[in-house]
């Protein structure tokens, strides 16, 4: 297990904040590693892989940064408006949606728009690859909901769900997923594509991650990180996080606990230790580190050796309906992460690379 990770927020000031925390200590730090102002307007959306970090804006860039080199990596120019998420699938391919409308996949070799597909009339609000990295869910507002085979870059299915959702995420295992409409989560089982149940949140819902294949931690307009068990439908634990709303919520697994990182309107960046077992009680703080700055997203990074181990290939598939009915089979689809997403070798719109510069340090 690594040592060393890196957590890294955006800010409605424009700038990037970039931190490292070594993790075998007594007592975790987080240690200033750079502060970046390379957008021009506020930062929406951020993302990490093992060896880069992407930050989106609503000035329609996507700026990249290398961590192992610590140096600026350049831009992508695609999107016409605000970048509104922003999700890697391994090392291999990083998806964007965007206010235009447009999802598009990027290979992280040559950092080229391999696709661009029209996905909603209106914004893109949110998207989630499926780990077997096969097909996406997609949210806009169009108010529908989504289905993308990536194997081709084609629309599988599309569902009418009446209500602009603004996040959609898959679960760890791919059995399920959860879509969320202001301060509500509906949760979908996907081999019958319909809503299992909804819970209903206190205020409205700004940040959701799976942190196993049942627990569900939220995060909405207020101070409070809430868990809900979508297995037993219901809320089992909530927590003070912040002094504020919080924005966002990561988390990750470290031996036997997890590892829950929360940011912050007011400023702070926080890391807390959690036991899932079956009570779940109020996790413990492990770590703060105050940026002054209003948050927005946040990202973390985990070198090669605190990534999941490579998986299995999946069974191969033909059309959209039998790679659903695959996947509904088995509890988790296994695929190598080295395999071609989408094999559309398309030149992109316009793009930008830069020439390593280094962030501020």
């Amino acid at each position: 297990m690594a040592a060393v990770l890196g957590l890294i927020a955006g800010s409605y000031e424009q700038v990037t904040f970039g931190y490292r925390v070594k993790t075998d200590e007594p007592e975790w730090t987080a240690k200033a590693e750079f502060t970046h102002h390379a957008h021009t307007a506020s930062i929406s959306a951020a993302a990490a892989s093992e060896r880069f970090v992407v930050t989106g804006s609503k000035d329609e860039t996507i700026q990249l940064y290398d961590m192992k080199k610590k140096i600026e990596h350049g831009a992508l120019l695609h999107h016409d408006g605000t970048i509104s998420c922003l999700e890697f699938y391994g090392t291999s391919h990083l998806l964007s949606g965007g206010e235009d409308g447009l999802i598009c996949v990027w290979g992280t070799k040559k950092w080229d728009c391999l696709k661009s597909i029209k996905a909603h009339q209106g914004h893109v609000t949110s998207l989630s690859v499926h780990p077997s990295g096969k097909i996406a869910l997609s949210v806009g507002t169009d108010k529908t909901l989504r289905t993308w085979n990536l194997t081709n870059g084609r629309s599988a299915f599309i569902k009418n769900i009446k209500r602009n959702a603004h996040i959609v995420r898959w679960s760890p295992d791919g059995d399920k997923y959860v879509v969320v409409v202001n301060d509500e989560v509906d949760i979908y089982d996907l081999e019958t594509a319909s809503v299992t149940a909804t819970m209903k949140n206190p205020k409205r819902i700004s940040s959701v991650k799976f942190l196993n294949n049942s627990i569900l931690a939220v995060a909405g307009d207020d101070e409070k990180v809430r868990f809900c068990d979508l297995g037993k439908e219901k809320w089992v634990c909530e927590f003070k996080a912040h002094e504020k709303r919080v924005k966002a919520v990561e988390s990750f697994v470290m031996e036997d606990h997890c590892i829950l990182v929360t940011a912050s309107n007011d400023g702070f960046i926080k890391m807390w230790k959690l036991y899932l077992k079956e009570e779940l009680e109020s996790p413990t703080l492990l770590m703060e580190v105050n940026t002054t700055a209003r948050l927005t997203c946040l990202a973390v990074w985990k070198p090669s050796s605190m990534q999941p181990p490579a998986e299995e290939p999946a069974a191969p598939t033909t059309t959209p309906q039998e790679l659903i009915q695959e996947l509904s089979k088995t509890k988790r689809v296994r695929i190598a992460a080295e395999e071609v997403i989408l094999e559309d070798e398309s030149k992109p719109k316009k793009k930008k690379k830069g020439g390593g510069k280094k962030p501020t340090e």
